[in-house]
């Protein structure tokens, strides 16, 4: 009998952090694994002068993008894997990156 109780005592301790556990550890890591699919968004919005202001996160960190689509060019991300650019003419674009192995294709947003 006193067996029995034991089981049961470490059965509700230990199967509520069981639960818990993997999911915790999922939230906590916010890295991308290498080769699996990038996070990556990319947006294009008109400013006030008519012109177009695109912008991304979520890209490889320090490295240069292609973006080609109503105007083309490169533009480095920052230690984050933003990017930043404005003054473009033209709203439609595409973000290129590892070498040209991935596409995200930019959302054209309003505010």
């Amino acid at each position: 009998m006193i067996r029995t109780h034991r089981v049961a005592a470490f059965t509700f301790l230990v199967a509520p952090a069981l639960v818990v556990g993997p999911a915790v550890a999922a939230q906590a890591s916010n890295t991308i694994a290498p080769g699996a699919p990038s996070r990556a968004t990319c947006n294009v919005e008109r400013d006030s002068l008519g012109k177009y202001h695109l912008w991304g996160l979520g890209f490889p960190p320090n490295t240069k993008l292609t973006y080609s689509g109503s105007s083309s060019g490169t533009v480095p991300t920052d230690r984050s894997g933003r990017f930043d650019i404005g003054g473009l003419n033209g709203s439609k674009f595409v973000i290129k990156s590892n070498g040209g192995k991935s596409t995200t294709t930019c959302t054209m947003v309003s505010r």
